[in-house]
């Protein structure tokens, strides 16, 4: 793991959590590899917003946490799949619930747009 300092303030695993998936993006991969390994091509058609070299970054970032696997097979053209580590696994109810979360937002913003 590169993160550092753990032994910090009451708030701090809230703060902790919050790194290990911050931005865009980090959040959904873990989503999507929650129903299975994906190789990169899979990831890519499910994230088409994202680029590729911001994908590649990501991945390489929940790997470094710990969060996912990435496993290389010596193949031509080379296959790379990547899967949840058992910590990333332990994501899964904060991923479910960020999930929930949004669906219920999503739709009162929609009920408040159709109100106005």
């Amino acid at each position: 793991m590169k993160r550092k300092d753990f032994d910090c303030a009451p708030g701090c695993p809230v703060e902790v959590t919050l790194d290990l998936i911050d931005g865009k993006w980090k959040g959904v991969i873990l989503y999507h590899l929650q129903q299975g390994t994906c190789r990169f091509g899979e990831l890519r058609r499910r994230l088409p917003r994202v680029t590729q070299r911001m994908l590649t970054k990501q991945l390489r970032a929940l790997e470094q946490d710990g969060l996912i696997l990435r496993k290389v097979y010596a193949e031509v053209p080379p296959r790379v799949e990547y899967s949840l580590t058992e910590t990333g696994e332990r994501l899964r109810p904060v991923i479910e619930a960020l999930r929930v979360w949004g669906e219920d937002y999503r739709d009162r913003a929609r009920q408040q747009g159709a109100a106005a």
